[in-house]
Protein backbone atom coordinates (compact mmCIF):
# COMPACT_ATOMS: atom_id res chain seq x y z
CA UNK A 1 0.00 0.00 0.00
CA UNK A 2 0.95 3.29 -0.88
CA UNK A 3 2.28 5.66 2.35
CA UNK A 4 0.44 8.97 2.10
CA UNK A 5 3.74 10.59 1.96
CA UNK A 6 4.51 8.94 -1.10
CA UNK A 7 1.64 10.02 -2.85
CA UNK A 8 1.43 13.32 -4.77
CA UNK A 9 -0.34 16.68 -3.55
CA UNK A 10 -2.70 16.05 -5.86
CA UNK A 11 -3.49 12.79 -5.12
CA UNK A 12 -3.87 13.82 -1.41
CA UNK A 13 -6.40 16.68 -2.65
CA UNK A 14 -8.29 13.84 -4.01
CA UNK A 15 -8.37 12.19 -1.18
CA UNK A 16 -9.57 14.71 1.99
CA UNK A 17 -11.74 16.18 -0.48
CA UNK A 18 -13.77 12.74 -1.63
CA UNK A 19 -13.72 11.45 2.36
CA UNK A 20 -11.07 8.69 2.18
CA UNK A 21 -8.69 10.79 3.90
CA UNK A 22 -8.61 13.22 6.66
CA UNK A 23 -6.69 16.35 7.59
CA UNK A 24 -5.84 15.58 10.76
CA UNK A 25 -4.54 11.68 9.55
CA UNK A 26 -2.57 13.96 6.81
CA UNK A 27 -1.36 15.98 9.46
CA UNK A 28 -0.30 13.27 11.88
CA UNK A 29 1.63 11.35 9.04
CA UNK A 30 3.28 14.41 7.93
CA UNK A 31 4.26 15.20 11.48
CA UNK A 32 5.28 11.87 12.08
CA UNK A 33 7.65 12.34 8.88
CA UNK A 34 9.07 15.16 10.68
CA UNK A 35 9.61 13.76 13.73
CA UNK A 36 11.58 10.74 12.23
CA UNK A 37 14.03 13.28 9.72
CA UNK A 38 14.31 16.25 11.27
CA UNK A 39 17.07 16.25 13.29
CA UNK A 40 18.97 14.26 10.36
CA UNK A 41 18.57 16.80 7.62
CA UNK A 42 17.32 20.28 9.21
CA UNK A 43 14.33 21.11 6.80
CA UNK A 44 12.54 22.74 9.58
CA UNK A 45 13.69 25.54 11.93
CA UNK A 46 10.69 25.39 13.88
CA UNK A 47 8.14 22.82 14.26
CA UNK A 48 4.65 23.93 15.62
CA UNK A 49 3.29 20.54 15.76
CA UNK A 50 -0.09 21.67 18.27
CA UNK A 51 -0.96 24.24 16.18
CA UNK A 52 -0.86 22.31 12.88
CA UNK A 53 -2.88 19.27 15.01
CA UNK A 54 -5.50 22.14 15.83
CA UNK A 55 -5.83 23.77 12.61
CA UNK A 56 -6.30 20.04 11.09
CA UNK A 57 -9.23 19.46 13.86
CA UNK A 58 -10.37 22.40 13.08
CA UNK A 59 -10.72 22.20 9.37
CA UNK A 60 -12.10 18.01 9.74
CA UNK A 61 -14.39 19.48 12.26
CA UNK A 62 -16.03 21.85 9.28
CA UNK A 63 -16.62 18.90 7.06
CA UNK A 64 -15.82 20.30 3.58
CA UNK A 65 -13.42 23.43 2.47
CA UNK A 66 -15.12 26.34 2.28
CA UNK A 67 -15.69 28.20 -1.17
CA UNK A 68 -11.91 29.10 -2.22
CA UNK A 69 -10.15 26.49 -0.13
CA UNK A 70 -8.03 25.00 -2.95
CA UNK A 71 -5.70 23.10 -0.65
CA UNK A 72 -8.14 22.42 1.85
CA UNK A 73 -6.20 20.10 4.74
CA UNK A 74 -2.82 19.81 2.89
CA UNK A 75 0.33 19.98 5.25
CA UNK A 76 2.32 22.87 4.10
CA UNK A 77 5.61 25.03 5.87
CA UNK A 78 6.32 28.92 6.30
CA UNK A 79 9.74 30.08 4.97
CA UNK A 80 11.53 31.44 8.45
CA UNK A 81 11.56 34.90 6.28
CA UNK A 82 7.83 35.29 6.75
CA UNK A 83 5.83 36.15 9.64
CA UNK A 84 3.27 33.55 11.31
CA UNK A 85 1.93 35.69 14.44
CA UNK A 86 2.55 34.14 17.63
CA UNK A 87 5.38 31.67 16.10
CA UNK A 88 8.91 32.95 16.14
CA UNK A 89 10.45 34.30 13.16
CA UNK A 90 14.28 33.50 13.36
CA UNK A 91 15.18 34.60 9.85
CA UNK A 92 17.86 31.87 10.35
CA UNK A 93 20.07 34.52 12.27
CA UNK A 94 21.63 34.88 15.67
CA UNK A 95 20.83 38.56 15.88
CA UNK A 96 16.95 37.51 15.89
CA UNK A 97 17.54 34.75 18.62
CA UNK A 98 17.88 34.47 22.47
CA UNK A 99 16.95 37.69 23.63
CA UNK A 100 16.36 39.28 20.64
CA UNK A 101 13.69 37.04 19.55
CA UNK A 102 11.15 38.55 17.35
CA UNK A 103 7.57 36.87 17.68
CA UNK A 104 5.18 38.54 14.92
CA UNK A 105 2.00 39.58 16.36
CA UNK A 106 0.48 39.93 11.90
CA UNK A 107 1.45 37.34 9.58
CA UNK A 108 2.95 38.10 6.47
CA UNK A 109 0.65 38.17 3.42
CA UNK A 110 2.01 35.22 1.55
CA UNK A 111 1.63 32.85 4.58
CA UNK A 112 -2.51 34.62 5.47
CA UNK A 113 -2.60 33.71 1.32
CA UNK A 114 -2.00 29.89 2.12
CA UNK A 115 -4.49 30.06 5.12
CA UNK A 116 -6.93 30.85 3.03
CA UNK A 117 -6.30 28.44 0.34
CA UNK A 118 -6.90 25.71 3.74
CA UNK A 119 -3.26 24.51 4.34
CA UNK A 120 -1.98 23.02 7.41
CA UNK A 121 1.30 24.90 8.16
CA UNK A 122 3.81 22.06 10.24
CA UNK A 123 6.30 24.82 10.90
CA UNK A 124 9.12 26.94 9.81
CA UNK A 125 11.42 25.97 6.92
CA UNK A 126 14.83 26.53 7.17
CA UNK A 127 16.74 29.57 5.82
CA UNK A 128 20.04 31.29 5.87
CA UNK A 129 20.86 34.02 7.81
CA UNK A 130 18.37 36.90 6.11
CA UNK A 131 17.38 34.72 2.99
CA UNK A 132 21.07 35.83 1.56
CA UNK A 133 23.17 32.99 0.46
CA UNK A 134 22.42 30.33 -1.89
CA UNK A 135 22.79 27.75 1.06
CA UNK A 136 21.44 27.00 4.35
CA UNK A 137 24.06 26.76 6.83
CA UNK A 138 24.60 29.43 9.56
CA UNK A 139 25.56 29.68 13.28
CA UNK A 140 22.05 29.85 14.24
CA UNK A 141 20.99 26.41 13.29
CA UNK A 142 22.05 23.23 11.88
CA UNK A 143 22.47 22.68 8.36
CA UNK A 144 19.98 22.11 5.73
CA UNK A 145 21.43 18.55 4.92
CA UNK A 146 20.92 17.27 1.34
CA UNK A 147 18.55 14.32 1.25
CA UNK A 148 20.13 12.12 -1.54
CA UNK A 149 23.96 13.35 0.19
CA UNK A 150 23.74 14.52 3.78
CA UNK A 151 27.20 15.70 3.57
CA UNK A 152 26.43 18.15 0.81
CA UNK A 153 24.08 21.00 1.18
CA UNK A 154 20.46 21.44 -0.17
CA UNK A 155 21.26 25.43 -1.50
CA UNK A 156 19.62 28.26 -0.42
CA UNK A 157 17.76 30.18 0.56
CA UNK A 158 14.60 28.05 0.37
CA UNK A 159 16.85 25.34 1.22
CA UNK A 160 14.34 23.35 3.64
CA UNK A 161 11.43 23.97 2.03
CA UNK A 162 13.43 21.79 -0.76
CA UNK A 163 14.65 18.99 1.69
CA UNK A 164 11.24 18.62 3.51
CA UNK A 165 9.72 17.77 0.01
CA UNK A 166 12.27 15.77 -1.35
CA UNK A 167 12.56 13.95 1.99
CA UNK A 168 8.78 13.57 2.23
CA UNK A 169 8.42 15.78 5.03
CA UNK A 170 6.30 18.22 3.28
CA UNK A 171 3.99 17.27 0.12
CA UNK A 172 4.86 20.81 -1.52
CA UNK A 173 6.33 23.91 0.38
CA UNK A 174 6.33 27.52 -0.68
CA UNK A 175 9.44 29.59 -0.87
CA UNK A 176 10.67 32.77 -2.41
CA UNK A 177 13.23 33.47 -4.94
CA UNK A 178 15.37 36.86 -5.30
CA UNK A 179 18.32 35.44 -6.88
CA UNK A 180 17.74 31.65 -7.45
CA UNK A 181 16.19 30.98 -4.17
CA UNK A 182 13.42 28.54 -4.94
CA UNK A 183 15.36 27.14 -8.12
CA UNK A 184 18.69 26.66 -6.23
CA UNK A 185 17.66 24.29 -3.79
CA UNK A 186 15.00 22.65 -6.17
CA UNK A 187 17.55 21.85 -8.29
CA UNK A 188 20.39 20.17 -5.69
CA UNK A 189 17.26 18.53 -4.41
CA UNK A 190 16.06 16.74 -7.24
CA UNK A 191 12.80 18.27 -6.90
CA UNK A 192 10.55 21.02 -9.25
CA UNK A 193 10.65 24.59 -8.28
CA UNK A 194 8.59 27.40 -9.52
CA UNK A 195 10.01 30.96 -9.54
CA UNK A 196 6.87 33.28 -11.02
CA UNK A 197 6.54 35.86 -13.48
CA UNK A 198 6.93 39.47 -11.89
CA UNK A 199 3.71 40.82 -11.17
CA UNK A 200 1.36 37.54 -11.26
CA UNK A 201 1.46 37.05 -7.80
CA UNK A 202 -0.32 39.48 -5.16
CA UNK A 203 1.45 37.69 -2.30
CA UNK A 204 5.57 38.47 -3.11
CA UNK A 205 4.93 40.09 -6.53
CA UNK A 206 8.30 41.31 -6.45
CA UNK A 207 7.31 44.41 -7.59
CA UNK A 208 7.89 45.69 -3.88
CA UNK A 209 10.82 44.56 -3.37
CA UNK A 210 14.39 46.24 -4.48
CA UNK A 211 14.87 46.38 -7.84
CA UNK A 212 11.81 43.84 -8.13
CA UNK A 213 14.12 40.58 -7.41
CA UNK A 214 12.10 38.88 -5.08
CA UNK A 215 9.28 36.83 -5.75
CA UNK A 216 7.64 33.90 -3.69
CA UNK A 217 6.59 30.32 -5.83
CA UNK A 218 5.86 26.30 -5.30
CA UNK A 219 8.35 23.52 -4.90
CA UNK A 220 7.27 20.07 -5.18
CA UNK A 221 8.18 16.72 -6.62
CA UNK A 222 5.95 16.87 -9.59
CA UNK A 223 5.09 19.54 -12.41
CA UNK A 224 1.07 18.85 -11.10
CA UNK A 225 2.00 19.73 -7.78
CA UNK A 226 3.67 22.36 -8.50
CA UNK A 227 0.89 24.25 -10.92
CA UNK A 228 -1.61 22.79 -7.56
CA UNK A 229 0.46 25.33 -4.87
CA UNK A 230 1.04 27.84 -7.87
CA UNK A 231 -2.68 27.97 -7.70
CA UNK A 232 -3.65 28.27 -4.38
CA UNK A 233 -1.06 31.47 -4.16
CA UNK A 234 -2.71 33.26 -6.38
CA UNK A 235 -5.15 35.62 -4.92
CA UNK A 236 -8.39 35.35 -6.68
CA UNK A 237 -12.14 36.84 -6.61
CA UNK A 238 -14.82 34.78 -5.81
CA UNK A 239 -15.86 34.85 -9.46
CA UNK A 240 -12.21 33.53 -9.91
CA UNK A 241 -10.74 36.57 -11.68
CA UNK A 242 -7.41 37.60 -10.25
CA UNK A 243 -7.24 39.87 -7.38
CA UNK A 244 -3.34 41.71 -7.75
CA UNK A 245 -2.81 45.41 -7.11
CA UNK A 246 0.08 45.60 -9.65
CA UNK A 247 0.45 45.04 -13.30
CA UNK A 248 1.62 41.99 -15.46
CA UNK A 249 2.51 42.04 -19.16
CA UNK A 250 0.44 39.02 -19.90
CA UNK A 251 -2.82 38.35 -18.02
CA UNK A 252 -3.05 35.88 -15.48
CA UNK A 253 -4.65 32.38 -16.40
CA UNK A 254 -8.50 31.22 -15.44
CA UNK A 255 -8.36 29.15 -12.40
CA UNK A 256 -6.78 25.67 -12.60
CA UNK A 257 -5.39 26.58 -15.75
CA UNK A 258 -1.89 26.23 -14.55
CA UNK A 259 -2.99 22.50 -13.38
CA UNK A 260 -4.03 21.84 -16.60
CA UNK A 261 -0.96 22.60 -18.27
CA UNK A 262 0.47 20.46 -15.63
CA UNK A 263 -1.89 17.34 -16.25
CA UNK A 264 -2.05 17.91 -19.75
CA UNK A 265 1.58 18.92 -20.76
CA UNK A 266 -0.27 21.49 -23.08
CA UNK A 267 -1.26 25.49 -22.90
CA UNK A 268 -4.67 25.54 -22.58
CA UNK A 269 -6.22 27.29 -25.13
CA UNK A 270 -2.79 26.57 -27.57
CA UNK A 271 -3.35 24.03 -30.65
CA UNK A 272 -0.69 21.34 -29.71
CA UNK A 273 2.07 21.61 -31.67
CA UNK A 274 5.75 21.52 -31.43
CA UNK A 275 7.69 24.61 -29.10
CA UNK A 276 10.89 26.94 -30.32
CA UNK A 277 13.47 26.46 -27.57
CA UNK A 278 16.24 28.49 -27.30
CA UNK A 279 19.74 26.59 -26.42
CA UNK A 280 21.42 28.43 -23.98
CA UNK A 281 24.73 28.48 -21.67
CA UNK A 282 24.80 32.04 -21.28
CA UNK A 283 25.63 33.88 -17.69
CA UNK A 284 25.22 36.94 -16.25
CA UNK A 285 28.39 36.57 -14.38
CA UNK A 286 30.77 35.95 -17.55
CA UNK A 287 33.47 37.81 -17.38
CA UNK A 288 33.39 39.15 -14.07
CA UNK A 289 34.03 35.69 -12.36
CA UNK A 290 35.37 32.61 -14.17
CA UNK A 291 32.36 30.86 -14.84
CA UNK A 292 32.95 27.19 -16.00
CA UNK A 293 30.26 24.93 -15.78
CA UNK A 294 30.95 21.39 -14.50
CA UNK A 295 30.66 18.30 -16.63
CA UNK A 296 28.01 16.86 -14.42
CA UNK A 297 26.25 20.07 -15.51
CA UNK A 298 26.66 20.30 -18.57
CA UNK A 299 25.42 16.66 -18.76
CA UNK A 300 22.12 17.49 -17.74
CA UNK A 301 21.69 20.30 -19.85
CA UNK A 302 22.76 17.85 -22.67
CA UNK A 303 20.43 15.42 -21.59
CA UNK A 304 17.24 17.98 -21.81
CA UNK A 305 18.17 19.37 -24.57
CA UNK A 306 18.06 15.60 -25.80
CA UNK A 307 14.50 15.06 -24.35
CA UNK A 308 13.13 18.38 -25.24
CA UNK A 309 14.16 16.93 -28.80
CA UNK A 310 12.66 13.44 -28.32
CA UNK A 311 9.44 15.26 -27.97
CA UNK A 312 9.43 16.81 -31.03
CA UNK A 313 10.13 20.35 -29.91
CA UNK A 314 12.17 22.79 -32.32
CA UNK A 315 15.42 23.75 -30.88
CA UNK A 316 18.26 26.06 -31.83
CA UNK A 317 21.25 28.02 -30.24
CA UNK A 318 20.90 31.48 -28.11
CA UNK A 319 24.27 33.15 -28.52
CA UNK A 320 24.25 36.33 -26.26
CA UNK A 321 27.54 38.30 -25.53
CA UNK A 322 28.55 39.20 -21.64
CA UNK A 323 26.90 42.48 -20.36
CA UNK A 324 30.15 43.95 -18.31
CA UNK A 325 27.79 46.23 -16.59
CA UNK A 326 25.98 43.41 -14.58
CA UNK A 327 28.23 41.95 -12.19
CA UNK A 328 29.17 45.38 -10.44
CA UNK A 329 25.28 46.52 -10.61
CA UNK A 330 23.81 43.44 -9.33
CA UNK A 331 26.57 43.50 -6.64
CA UNK A 332 25.51 46.97 -5.80
CA UNK A 333 21.84 46.27 -5.71
CA UNK A 334 22.08 42.97 -3.52
CA UNK A 335 24.38 45.14 -0.80
CA UNK A 336 21.98 48.10 -0.66
CA UNK A 337 19.21 45.91 0.02
CA UNK A 338 21.13 44.74 3.10
CA UNK A 339 21.79 47.39 4.03
CA UNK A 340 17.92 48.50 5.01
CA UNK A 341 18.27 45.49 7.56
CA UNK A 342 16.46 47.43 10.76
CA UNK A 343 19.11 46.73 12.91
CA UNK A 344 21.85 49.53 14.42
CA UNK A 345 23.44 48.38 17.82
CA UNK A 346 26.56 47.51 17.28
CA UNK A 347 26.84 44.76 19.60
CA UNK A 348 23.18 42.92 17.52
CA UNK A 349 25.08 43.99 14.46
CA UNK A 350 28.35 42.00 15.39
CA UNK A 351 26.21 38.76 15.97
CA UNK A 352 25.59 38.51 12.24
CA UNK A 353 27.89 36.37 10.36
CA UNK A 354 30.69 37.41 7.72
CA UNK A 355 29.12 37.47 5.08
CA UNK A 356 25.74 39.31 6.09
CA UNK A 357 28.15 42.11 7.86
CA UNK A 358 29.87 42.81 4.22
CA UNK A 359 26.74 42.98 2.75
CA UNK A 360 25.29 45.64 5.31
CA UNK A 361 28.29 47.54 5.86
CA UNK A 362 29.35 47.89 1.70
CA UNK A 363 25.66 48.54 1.08
CA UNK A 364 25.53 51.35 4.00
CA UNK A 365 28.19 53.21 1.92
CA UNK A 366 26.35 52.75 -1.63
CA UNK A 367 24.98 56.26 -2.62
CA UNK A 368 22.22 57.34 -4.13
CA UNK A 369 23.88 57.90 -7.52
CA UNK A 370 25.52 54.55 -7.88
CA UNK A 371 22.07 52.72 -6.79
CA UNK A 372 20.18 54.78 -9.64
CA UNK A 373 23.51 53.70 -11.61
CA UNK A 374 23.45 50.11 -10.88
CA UNK A 375 19.39 50.18 -11.35
CA UNK A 376 19.78 51.74 -14.88
CA UNK A 377 21.96 48.94 -15.68
CA UNK A 378 20.32 46.21 -14.62
CA UNK A 379 16.85 47.93 -16.33
CA UNK A 380 19.35 47.65 -19.60
CA UNK A 381 19.78 44.12 -18.80
CA UNK A 382 16.18 43.43 -18.14
CA UNK A 383 14.97 45.38 -21.68
CA UNK A 384 18.19 43.32 -23.64
CA UNK A 385 16.73 39.89 -22.52
CA UNK A 386 13.28 40.52 -23.13
CA UNK A 387 14.50 41.50 -26.66
CA UNK A 388 16.76 38.35 -27.05
CA UNK A 389 14.04 35.80 -25.53
CA UNK A 390 10.91 37.64 -27.62
CA UNK A 391 11.17 34.97 -30.36
CA UNK A 392 10.90 32.01 -28.18
CA UNK A 393 8.33 29.77 -25.98
CA UNK A 394 11.26 28.99 -23.73
CA UNK A 395 14.89 28.90 -23.16
CA UNK A 396 16.78 26.14 -21.36
CA UNK A 397 19.73 26.57 -19.28
CA UNK A 398 21.65 24.63 -17.06
CA UNK A 399 20.16 24.41 -13.28
CA UNK A 400 23.15 24.63 -11.47
CA UNK A 401 27.26 25.29 -12.33
CA UNK A 402 28.35 22.55 -10.18
CA UNK A 403 27.15 19.15 -7.91
CA UNK A 404 25.98 20.67 -4.99
CA UNK A 405 29.03 21.18 -3.16
CA UNK A 406 29.49 19.71 0.56
CA UNK A 407 28.23 21.48 3.61
CA UNK A 408 31.27 24.18 4.71
CA UNK A 409 32.62 24.35 1.27
CA UNK A 410 31.59 28.12 1.13
CA UNK A 411 33.96 30.02 2.96
CA UNK A 412 32.81 31.50 6.25
CA UNK A 413 35.37 33.72 6.97
CA UNK A 414 35.75 35.98 3.30
CA UNK A 415 32.70 37.03 2.51
CA UNK A 416 34.17 38.40 -1.03
CA UNK A 417 35.45 34.62 -2.14
CA UNK A 418 31.84 33.31 -0.50
CA UNK A 419 30.21 35.70 -3.00
CA UNK A 420 32.29 34.23 -5.61
CA UNK A 421 32.13 31.03 -4.98
CA UNK A 422 27.84 31.21 -5.29
CA UNK A 423 28.02 32.74 -8.68
CA UNK A 424 30.23 29.55 -9.36
CA UNK A 425 27.69 27.44 -8.09
CA UNK A 426 24.78 28.59 -9.08
CA UNK A 427 25.89 31.40 -12.53
CA UNK A 428 22.17 31.02 -14.17
CA UNK A 429 19.67 31.97 -11.97
CA UNK A 430 19.80 35.72 -10.77
CA UNK A 431 19.31 37.00 -14.14
CA UNK A 432 16.10 35.90 -14.30
CA UNK A 433 15.33 37.45 -11.24
CA UNK A 434 16.62 41.17 -12.85
CA UNK A 435 14.42 40.04 -16.18
CA UNK A 436 11.29 39.35 -13.87
CA UNK A 437 11.00 36.43 -16.02
CA UNK A 438 9.08 33.02 -15.08
CA UNK A 439 11.53 29.96 -14.97
CA UNK A 440 11.26 26.44 -13.27
CA UNK A 441 14.12 24.27 -12.65
CA UNK A 442 13.75 20.31 -13.35
CA UNK A 443 16.05 17.00 -12.72
CA UNK A 444 17.14 15.38 -15.90
CA UNK A 445 19.84 12.24 -14.90
CA UNK A 446 21.44 11.31 -11.24
CA UNK A 447 25.24 11.32 -11.16
CA UNK A 448 26.97 7.95 -10.62
CA UNK A 449 26.48 6.83 -6.96
CA UNK A 450 28.84 7.23 -4.19
CA UNK A 451 29.79 5.90 -0.22
CA UNK A 452 27.53 8.84 0.83
CA UNK A 453 25.29 9.47 -1.99
CA UNK A 454 24.35 5.43 -2.73
CA UNK A 455 21.75 6.66 -4.98
CA UNK A 456 23.84 9.82 -7.26
CA UNK A 457 22.92 13.31 -7.10
CA UNK A 458 20.22 15.10 -8.78
CA UNK A 459 21.47 17.42 -11.69
CA UNK A 460 19.04 19.18 -13.65
CA UNK A 461 18.05 22.20 -16.08
CA UNK A 462 16.22 25.57 -15.91
CA UNK A 463 13.73 26.60 -18.37
CA UNK A 464 12.80 30.17 -18.31
CA UNK A 465 9.77 31.76 -20.14
CA UNK A 466 8.38 34.87 -21.73
CA UNK A 467 6.50 37.14 -18.98
CA UNK A 468 3.44 35.45 -17.78
CA UNK A 469 4.90 31.66 -19.59
CA UNK A 470 4.06 29.93 -16.87
CA UNK A 471 1.76 27.92 -18.92
CA UNK A 472 4.12 27.13 -21.05
CA UNK A 473 6.78 25.91 -18.72
CA UNK A 474 4.36 24.07 -17.02
CA UNK A 475 3.29 22.24 -20.07
CA UNK A 476 7.01 21.61 -20.99
CA UNK A 477 7.88 20.17 -17.78
CA UNK A 478 4.99 18.24 -17.71
CA UNK A 479 5.92 16.29 -20.90
CA UNK A 480 9.87 16.28 -19.99
CA UNK A 481 8.42 14.23 -16.77
CA UNK A 482 6.67 11.75 -18.79
CA UNK A 483 9.64 10.48 -20.49
CA UNK A 484 12.15 11.31 -17.99
CA UNK A 485 9.86 10.16 -14.80
CA UNK A 486 12.06 11.99 -11.66
CA UNK A 487 9.30 11.37 -9.21
CA UNK A 488 9.79 7.79 -8.83
CA UNK A 489 13.40 8.13 -7.95
CA UNK A 490 13.67 8.93 -4.05
CA UNK A 491 16.34 9.76 -2.06
CA UNK A 492 17.46 7.01 0.62
CA UNK A 493 16.30 6.97 4.16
Amino acid sequence: MTEIHERTAVDLREGLLGGSLSPVEVTEHFLGRVAALNDRLGAFATVTADAALARATALEGAGQPRDGELLWGLPSGDKDLWDRAGVPTGFGSRAFAGRHAYVPEISTDIVEQLDAMGVVSLGKTAAPELGFPAYTEGLAFAPARNPWDPTRTAGGSSGGAAVAVAAGMLPFAPGSDGGGSIRIPAAACGVVGLKPSRGLLAAGSGVDSAGGLVVNGPIARTTADTALLLEGMVTRHPDGSAAYPFTLRQPVGPRWSYLAAALDGAVPGRAPGAFRIGVSTFSSWDGFYDITPAPEALAAHQAGVAALAGLGHDLEPLVREPDAAYGPAFRTLWMAGASALPIDDPDRLDLLEPLTQWLVGVGRKVSARELLEALRALSAFERTTLERIAPYDAVVLPGLGMVPPEIGWFDAEDPELNFEQQCRFTPYTSMINVAGLPAITVPVLWTDPTPTAPAGMPMGIQLVGRPGGEHTLLALAAQLESVLRWPERRPPE
